[in-house]
């Protein structure tokens, strides 16, 4: 069964089973800060690997446990981006906007769960299924 939900609530950006929900501020624009749109292709600037955003947070999330056992300390106080990782047999990653960059290479992310959240591939960015569609199970 699939489970699809809308939520709208100011400054928060949710994913609910392999849905993606674009939370915007009071007046409809972006998040402040935020430098990368949802299916947008992106490359880690420290490690290098190519993913794709499924979703963003305002600020980190993440619990302090979380956060110290991380090999850096990005700000916490900057967006943070839901990263599916290419060629990782389905990983994906929470990541600081300091650390990613656009990947303009054009060429798709090879990701198991792709199909949860877009529906095509187009110029370079992936373009989120409309509506109530997908086909990732809950």
């Amino acid at each position: 069964m699939l489970l699809r939900r809308k939520v709208e609530e100011s400054g928060v950006s949710i994913n609910l089973c392999g849905v993606l929900i674009r939370i915007t501020d009071l007046d409809g624009g972006d998040a402040p800060g935020v430098n990368f749109d949802l299916g947008v292709v992106v490359r880690h600037k420290l490690y290098n690997y190519r993913g794709v955003i499924v979703a963003y947070d305002p600020q980190c999330a993440a619990g302090d446990k979380w956060y110290l056992a991380n090999k850096t300390q990005p700000p916490r106080a900057q967006p943070w981006y839901h990263v599916l990782v290419h060629d990782s047999g389905g990983l994906s990653t929470y990541v600081a906007q300091s650390n990613l960059e656009n990947d303009f290479s054009g060429e798709p992310i090879n990701h198991p769960r792709l199909s949860c959240y877009f529906s095509e591939f187009k110029d370079g960015v992936y373009i989120a299924h409309q509506g109530d569609q997908g086909s990732c199970s809950a």
